[in-house]
Protein backbone atom coordinates (compact mmCIF):
# COMPACT_ATOMS: atom_id res chain seq x y z
CA UNK A 1 0.00 0.00 0.00
CA UNK A 2 2.84 2.18 1.07
CA UNK A 3 4.49 1.89 -2.48
CA UNK A 4 1.50 2.07 -4.69
CA UNK A 5 1.18 5.76 -2.60
CA UNK A 6 4.66 6.92 -3.55
CA UNK A 7 4.10 6.05 -7.03
CA UNK A 8 1.03 7.91 -7.20
CA UNK A 9 2.16 10.85 -5.43
CA UNK A 10 5.38 10.41 -7.60
CA UNK A 11 2.65 10.12 -11.25
CA UNK A 12 0.56 13.21 -9.74
CA UNK A 13 3.93 15.17 -9.16
CA UNK A 14 5.41 14.45 -13.01
CA UNK A 15 1.89 15.12 -14.57
CA UNK A 16 1.80 18.55 -12.82
CA UNK A 17 5.40 19.46 -13.98
CA UNK A 18 4.26 18.49 -17.63
CA UNK A 19 1.00 20.55 -17.16
CA UNK A 20 3.44 23.38 -17.15
CA UNK A 21 4.04 25.18 -20.44
CA UNK A 22 7.98 25.93 -20.09
CA UNK A 23 7.89 28.73 -23.28
CA UNK A 24 5.04 30.29 -21.33
CA UNK A 25 6.94 30.70 -18.27
CA UNK A 26 10.14 32.38 -20.11
CA UNK A 27 8.02 34.47 -22.27
CA UNK A 28 6.01 35.96 -19.51
CA UNK A 29 9.33 36.28 -17.12
CA UNK A 30 10.97 38.09 -19.94
CA UNK A 31 7.76 40.22 -20.41
CA UNK A 32 7.16 41.27 -16.69
CA UNK A 33 10.89 42.50 -16.83
CA UNK A 34 10.96 44.50 -19.77
CA UNK A 35 7.55 45.61 -20.89
CA UNK A 36 6.00 46.95 -23.41
CA UNK A 37 8.11 50.04 -23.39
CA UNK A 38 10.47 51.07 -20.34
CA UNK A 39 13.56 53.78 -18.92
CA UNK A 40 15.66 52.55 -16.24
CA UNK A 41 18.72 53.93 -14.53
CA UNK A 42 21.20 51.53 -13.72
CA UNK A 43 24.75 51.38 -11.86
CA UNK A 44 27.12 48.15 -12.94
CA UNK A 45 30.03 48.01 -10.07
CA UNK A 46 32.99 45.44 -11.69
CA UNK A 47 34.83 43.53 -9.03
CA UNK A 48 38.28 42.46 -9.18
CA UNK A 49 40.53 40.89 -6.10
CA UNK A 50 42.64 44.21 -6.38
CA UNK A 51 40.54 46.60 -7.93
CA UNK A 52 36.63 48.00 -8.69
CA UNK A 53 34.96 50.58 -10.49
CA UNK A 54 31.22 51.17 -11.28
CA UNK A 55 29.69 52.42 -14.39
CA UNK A 56 26.34 54.51 -14.33
CA UNK A 57 23.76 54.24 -17.50
CA UNK A 58 20.74 54.99 -18.82
CA UNK A 59 18.63 52.38 -20.90
CA UNK A 60 15.35 52.84 -23.38
CA UNK A 61 13.75 49.56 -24.58
CA UNK A 62 10.44 48.88 -26.76
CA UNK A 63 9.54 45.12 -25.88
CA UNK A 64 12.86 42.73 -27.19
CA UNK A 65 13.52 44.49 -30.63
CA UNK A 66 14.86 47.61 -29.94
CA UNK A 67 17.04 49.08 -26.64
CA UNK A 68 19.45 51.92 -26.34
CA UNK A 69 22.04 52.53 -23.78
CA UNK A 70 23.60 55.67 -23.06
CA UNK A 71 26.31 55.54 -20.43
CA UNK A 72 26.53 58.92 -18.33
CA UNK A 73 29.65 57.62 -16.06
CA UNK A 74 32.78 57.48 -14.99
CA UNK A 75 33.65 60.79 -17.26
CA UNK A 76 35.97 58.88 -19.94
CA UNK A 77 33.41 56.41 -21.10
CA UNK A 78 30.69 59.17 -20.98
CA UNK A 79 28.51 59.54 -24.25
CA UNK A 80 29.08 55.86 -24.94
CA UNK A 81 25.87 54.32 -26.59
CA UNK A 82 25.08 50.76 -27.56
CA UNK A 83 21.78 50.48 -30.08
CA UNK A 84 20.07 47.40 -30.36
CA UNK A 85 17.56 47.71 -33.90
CA UNK A 86 16.20 44.28 -34.41
CA UNK A 87 19.24 42.03 -34.42
CA UNK A 88 21.82 44.75 -35.60
CA UNK A 89 23.70 46.28 -33.03
CA UNK A 90 25.26 49.48 -32.95
CA UNK A 91 27.81 51.33 -30.63
CA UNK A 92 28.51 55.11 -30.62
CA UNK A 93 32.21 56.22 -29.24
CA UNK A 94 31.91 59.98 -28.45
CA UNK A 95 35.91 59.99 -27.85
CA UNK A 96 36.84 59.24 -31.63
CA UNK A 97 33.14 60.14 -33.04
CA UNK A 98 32.48 56.58 -34.44
CA UNK A 99 29.84 54.40 -34.73
CA UNK A 100 30.56 50.78 -35.33
CA UNK A 101 28.39 47.87 -36.12
CA UNK A 102 29.36 45.13 -34.18
CA UNK A 103 29.25 41.38 -35.77
CA UNK A 104 28.07 38.32 -34.22
CA UNK A 105 31.81 37.32 -33.17
CA UNK A 106 31.88 39.92 -30.99
CA UNK A 107 28.70 39.01 -28.88
CA UNK A 108 30.38 36.77 -26.59
CA UNK A 109 33.16 39.82 -25.72
CA UNK A 110 32.96 41.37 -22.34
CA UNK A 111 30.77 44.64 -22.29
CA UNK A 112 32.37 47.72 -20.86
CA UNK A 113 35.11 45.20 -19.48
CA UNK A 114 32.43 43.76 -16.69
CA UNK A 115 31.34 39.49 -16.63
CA UNK A 116 28.39 40.78 -18.87
CA UNK A 117 28.65 39.70 -22.26
CA UNK A 118 27.39 42.38 -25.48
CA UNK A 119 25.17 40.10 -25.58
CA UNK A 120 23.89 40.10 -21.98
CA UNK A 121 23.49 43.27 -22.03
CA UNK A 122 22.22 44.22 -25.66
CA UNK A 123 20.35 40.95 -25.74
CA UNK A 124 21.10 40.10 -29.26
CA UNK A 125 19.57 36.48 -28.84
CA UNK A 126 15.93 35.97 -26.90
CA UNK A 127 15.71 33.16 -24.93
CA UNK A 128 11.98 33.30 -25.98
CA UNK A 129 12.97 32.80 -29.81
CA UNK A 130 16.05 31.44 -30.46
CA UNK A 131 16.03 28.43 -27.66
CA UNK A 132 14.32 25.03 -26.93
CA UNK A 133 12.55 24.68 -23.48
CA UNK A 134 11.97 21.87 -21.41
CA UNK A 135 10.82 21.91 -17.97
CA UNK A 136 13.60 19.84 -15.68
CA UNK A 137 12.56 20.32 -12.84
CA UNK A 138 11.26 22.53 -9.56
CA UNK A 139 13.82 23.92 -6.69
CA UNK A 140 13.91 26.44 -3.42
CA UNK A 141 16.06 29.05 -3.93
CA UNK A 142 16.08 31.62 -0.89
CA UNK A 143 12.64 30.50 0.47
CA UNK A 144 11.17 30.99 -3.32
CA UNK A 145 9.77 28.15 -4.97
CA UNK A 146 10.87 27.91 -8.65
CA UNK A 147 10.72 26.36 -11.85
CA UNK A 148 14.04 24.89 -13.34
CA UNK A 149 14.22 25.37 -17.35
CA UNK A 150 16.70 24.22 -19.77
CA UNK A 151 17.10 26.00 -22.66
CA UNK A 152 18.80 24.49 -25.77
CA UNK A 153 19.17 26.97 -28.68
CA UNK A 154 17.69 26.26 -31.94
CA UNK A 155 18.99 24.95 -34.65
CA UNK A 156 20.99 28.17 -36.44
CA UNK A 157 20.51 30.33 -33.88
CA UNK A 158 22.83 33.20 -33.81
CA UNK A 159 23.60 32.46 -30.08
CA UNK A 160 26.13 32.72 -27.41
CA UNK A 161 26.01 29.73 -25.18
CA UNK A 162 25.21 26.39 -25.53
CA UNK A 163 22.72 25.85 -23.01
CA UNK A 164 20.99 28.25 -20.44
CA UNK A 165 19.26 27.04 -17.03
CA UNK A 166 17.22 29.20 -15.89
CA UNK A 167 15.25 29.51 -11.91
CA UNK A 168 12.20 31.11 -12.37
CA UNK A 169 9.87 32.33 -9.44
CA UNK A 170 6.83 30.57 -9.35
CA UNK A 171 5.12 33.91 -7.20
CA UNK A 172 6.60 36.27 -9.86
CA UNK A 173 8.14 34.86 -12.73
CA UNK A 174 11.23 36.32 -11.78
CA UNK A 175 15.08 35.22 -12.93
CA UNK A 176 16.01 34.27 -9.44
CA UNK A 177 19.04 32.20 -10.94
CA UNK A 178 20.48 31.59 -15.23
CA UNK A 179 23.41 29.43 -15.36
CA UNK A 180 25.44 29.37 -18.47
CA UNK A 181 27.33 26.90 -20.31
CA UNK A 182 29.63 26.74 -23.12
CA UNK A 183 29.31 24.52 -26.14
CA UNK A 184 31.19 21.36 -24.31
CA UNK A 185 28.37 21.62 -21.35
CA UNK A 186 31.04 23.36 -19.14
CA UNK A 187 29.18 25.54 -16.67
CA UNK A 188 30.66 29.29 -17.37
CA UNK A 189 28.94 32.19 -15.38
CA UNK A 190 26.17 32.06 -13.06
CA UNK A 191 23.99 35.22 -12.32
CA UNK A 192 21.63 35.87 -9.43
CA UNK A 193 19.15 37.88 -7.80
CA UNK A 194 20.56 39.36 -4.30
CA UNK A 195 17.94 41.59 -3.78
CA UNK A 196 13.78 41.48 -4.55
CA UNK A 197 11.91 44.80 -4.14
CA UNK A 198 9.11 46.70 -5.53
CA UNK A 199 10.60 48.63 -9.05
CA UNK A 200 8.52 50.50 -11.29
CA UNK A 201 5.61 49.06 -9.92
CA UNK A 202 6.09 45.54 -10.13
CA UNK A 203 8.14 43.02 -7.63
CA UNK A 204 11.65 42.73 -10.18
CA UNK A 205 15.33 42.02 -8.56
CA UNK A 206 16.79 45.08 -7.33
CA UNK A 207 20.32 43.64 -7.82
CA UNK A 208 21.81 40.93 -10.47
CA UNK A 209 25.25 39.56 -9.82
CA UNK A 210 26.96 37.69 -12.83
CA UNK A 211 29.78 35.62 -11.50
CA UNK A 212 32.46 33.67 -13.77
CA UNK A 213 32.66 30.21 -12.51
CA UNK A 214 36.19 30.18 -12.85
CA UNK A 215 37.65 33.16 -11.95
CA UNK A 216 37.24 33.54 -8.22
CA UNK A 217 37.15 36.70 -6.84
CA UNK A 218 35.52 38.18 -10.00
CA UNK A 219 32.13 39.42 -10.19
CA UNK A 220 29.85 42.15 -11.46
CA UNK A 221 27.15 43.68 -9.65
CA UNK A 222 23.70 45.73 -11.97
CA UNK A 223 22.06 47.60 -9.80
CA UNK A 224 18.80 48.77 -10.56
CA UNK A 225 18.26 52.78 -9.10
CA UNK A 226 14.99 53.67 -11.50
CA UNK A 227 13.02 51.73 -13.77
CA UNK A 228 9.56 53.60 -15.66
CA UNK A 229 6.89 51.06 -17.28
CA UNK A 230 4.94 54.01 -18.11
CA UNK A 231 6.96 55.95 -20.62
CA UNK A 232 6.04 56.39 -24.35
CA UNK A 233 9.29 56.17 -26.12
CA UNK A 234 9.07 56.96 -29.81
CA UNK A 235 10.57 54.88 -32.22
CA UNK A 236 12.86 57.46 -33.60
CA UNK A 237 15.13 57.26 -30.76
CA UNK A 238 16.15 53.90 -31.80
CA UNK A 239 18.18 55.05 -34.68
CA UNK A 240 21.75 55.50 -35.54
CA UNK A 241 20.90 59.09 -35.75
CA UNK A 242 20.22 59.75 -32.50
CA UNK A 243 22.44 57.56 -31.03
CA UNK A 244 25.17 60.81 -31.29
CA UNK A 245 22.62 63.30 -29.65
CA UNK A 246 20.77 61.36 -26.62
CA UNK A 247 21.41 62.44 -22.84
Amino acid sequence: MKTTLISLSLALSFLSLNAQDPLAIVEQAENKLRGEQSYAEMSMTIVRPSWSRTIRMKSWSRGTDYSLILITQPARDKGTVFLKKRKEIYNWIPSIERQIKLPPSMMNQSWMGSDFTNDDLVTESSLVKDYTHTLIGEVEINGRKAWKIELKPKEGAAVVWGKVVLHIDQAEFLHLRTEFYDEEGDLVNIMTAEKIGLLGGKILPLIVVMEPVGEPGNKTILEYKALDFTVNIPREHFTTQYMKRVR
